[in-house]
Parts: C-alpha cells; sequence; structure tokens
C-alpha cells in the first residue's frame, strides 16, 4: 500500500489550464477536419493552350465563356437557337439532326458550356440570375442579333426559366425539353409538389434538400462515402429505352471528360445548387413576351414516361400560364432529347 501511494505521489496531475489547452486543441482539430471537408477545393487549371481547344469569348467581368457554333451561317439564318446543356453534358453533346433540315429551316445553332463546364472560367457565385445573362452577353459578343430563341434540356433548362423572366425581350422563342422542376417554388401546391418529390429516389430527395437548405455543404454531401448522392439504380430514374441511350452516351466519356475537366464542383454541383437554390420569382409570375407584334412562342416538352420529372407539375404550370404549348410525348423517357425523331420534332415546333 505505501508503494502504491508512493508512485501516486509521484504521477504528474493535468492541471485545468493544461486539460482547457487539450480541449482547446482537440476542437481545433476537429474544426479544421470540418473546414478541410466541406470546402470546395479550388478548379483544376485549364491548360495554356485552352483557346486553341475551344473558341471563347471573354465578358464584361472578364471571365471566358467556351462555345461551338453548327448549322447555317448566322448572318443568312433564319433560326437562331442558343442550346443550354444538361446536367454534367457540355457543348459538345450530340444533336441528332440532318443536314437537309438544317437547311431547309436555315437553323444556326449555337452551344456553350455554363460556367465551371468544360472551357468556361467557373463563377463561384453562379445562379440561375448570371447564366441568364451569360447567355444574353455571349449572343451579343458573337453578334448573333437581338433575338434568339432558347432551348434548353432537364437540368440545363433553368436558365430558360430565367431568360423568360430577366430578358424576355431578347426572346424570339423558348423550348424547355423535360424540364427541371424546383420542388420549392412557393407557387407549387404543397400537395402536388410534395407528391412528385417522394416519387424521386431516396438517396436523389436527400441531395436536392442538402442543395437547397445547405448549399454549403454540398460538396461535402456528395462526396462523403456513407451514402451514395444518387440512386445507384438506373431503374428508378430510367426507362429501359433511357439506359440503351445511356450506354450508348457514355461510350462517348470524352464528353463527360470534356465537361467536368475543371472539377464537379464549379460544373454539376453548382448547377444543382442553381436549379434548387431559392429563386427570386415562380414560373407562375412569368408574362406571355409574345403577342401579335412581337410573335414567338414557348413550348414545353414533356416525356410520358418520365421517372424524374412529373407530369403533374408540367400540366398545372401550363395550366396556369396557358400562352405555353405542351407536348406530351408517349412511351418517351427522360432523355427524350437523344431520340433522333423527338429531336427534330422538337426543332421543328421551335422554327414554326
Amino acid at each position: 500500500f505505501l508503494h502504491y501511494q508512493a508512485i501516486v505521489s509521484r504521477t504528474p496531475i493535468i492541471r485545468s489550464d493544461q486539460m482547457m489547452l487539450l480541449v482547446v486543441a482537440a476542437l481545433g482539430l476537429v474544426a479544421f477536419y470540418v473546414y478541410k471537408s466541406i470546402k470546395p477545393p479550388p478548379p483544376i487549371p485549364l491548360p495554356e493552350n485552352v483557346s486553341e481547344i475551344s473558341p471563347r469569348i471573354k465578358l464584361n467581368d472578364g471571365r471566358h465563356l467556351a462555345y461551338r457554333e453548327l448549322g447555317f451561317p448566322k448572318d443568312e439564318a433564319k433560326n437562331k437557337i442558343i442550346i443550354l446543356h444538361g446536367f454534367a453534358s457540355s457543348k459538345l453533346v450530340d444533336l441528332k439532326i440532318t443536314k437537309e433540315m438544317i437547311e431547309e429551316h436555315k437553323i444556326y445553332f449555337l452551344l456553350f458550356d455554363r460556367a465551371g463546364y468544360g472551357e468556361s472560367d467557373p463563377y463561384p457565385s453562379r445562379t440561375l440570375k448570371t447564366d441568364t445573362y451569360d447567355i444574353e452577353e455571349l449572343a451579343d459578343k458573337l453578334q448573333i442579333g437581338p433575338k434568339f430563341h432558347v432551348l434548353g434540356m432537364s437540368l440545363g433548362a433553368y436558365p430558360v426559366y430565367g431568360c423568360l423572366k430577366y430578358i424576355p425581350h431578347r426572346l424570339s422563342g423558348a423550348t424547355l425539353v423535360v424540364p427541371i422542376l424546383n420542388f420549392w417554388w412557393s407557387c407549387l401546391p404543397l400537395n402536388l409538389s410534395m407528391s412528385a418529390f417522394k416519387k424521386l429516389p431516396i438517396p436523389n430527395q436527400l441531395t436536392l434538400g442538402v442543395a437547397h437548405y445547405f448549399p454549403w455543404l454540398l460538396y461535402w454531401w456528395m462526396t462523403q462515402k456513407w451514402f451514395a448522392p444518387f440512386s445507384q439504380n438506373p431503374r428508378e430514374t430510367m426507362t429501359e429505352r433511357d439506359i440503351e441511350l445511356a450506354d450508348k452516351y457514355t461510350k462517348h466519356a470524352y464528353i463527360k471528360e470534356s465537361a467536368l475537366r475543371q472539377g464537379e464542383y464549379v460544373s454539376m454541383q453548382r448547377d444543382i445548387i442553381a436549379g434548387y437554390e431559392n429563386w427570386e420569382f415562380d414560373p407562375t409570375e412569368l408574362s406571355n413576351p409574345f403577342s401579335d407584334d412581337n410573335k414567338g412562342s414557348v413550348h414545353i416538352w414533356c416525356a410520358l414516361e418520365d421517372k424524374q420529372i412529373s407530369h403533374e407539375v408540367l400540366l398545372y404550370l401550363c395550366d396556369k400560364l396557358p400562352w405555353i404549348t405542351l407536348h406530351e410525348v408517349p412511351e418517351a423517357g427522360h432523355l427524350i432529347i437523344h431520340e433522333k425523331q423527338h429531336f427534330e420534332d422538337i426543332i421543328k415546333a421551335a422554327c414554326s
């Protein structure tokens, strides 16, 4: 017992100030780990010869947008269509249209990479509004004329809503193909938005919820290893035809590699935030930009077998905005844009 007492008496006692230092150090390490986990990495630098890879224009704020022109010469074109690529895609998306149809309708196509995609400089504060004005400035820098048609697909359709809101005077028409639905639009009845939301796989619901309520946490959510941010079962979000088309599309791996060359955060994750954050307006507040004196039209294309975009919500929007023409395509899924016949129908309607 005396020997034990002697050992105890020689054991150093941690003072309260030392304990406080240990606690502060531990909290500091935890805070550093959390900070590193949620802070997105800087974009991967573009190669020095980027201008040789793709033509780019310089915006007024100093950023560059990469673009691609197809079809009829813009100075002679009757129809000028700006294509807004989908999620994790780019200006290299393959347009399923024949040369004969382009010449018949005299179509000029302008495709570009949204900020952070492909060879376009990233924009950390990218929103629906900034993407909209990027489109207008791109059109002006390339001198395609005072009016143009915008065509957006899937998640990439959100800037079309922005064009209808912020630059309607620049539009000759607008087309939304299986367009994004922001489940937090206040114009939607709660039962309708929740019904559409709950049809998505649970991982997808969680990811969109993080993007909406905690956008600063999205990078961590998309890179953590505990839960998959999106459903791993393609049949939960795609039809059999969609899967077949996706398999063909993935053979062109260079398109996705090019699209995400600066990193996933500045490209597709910023897309998710821009699409599902709180907008400054609801779609039902939009006004018809066209009249008898200002010809043009707006189209929404709904694939009736689409497992991602609610038919009921699109019906509701078009009921509130009767100046929009709703096209319901039977036996078609979310990747309708990659079906030649459907894409040509979409373009014919845009040119009518």
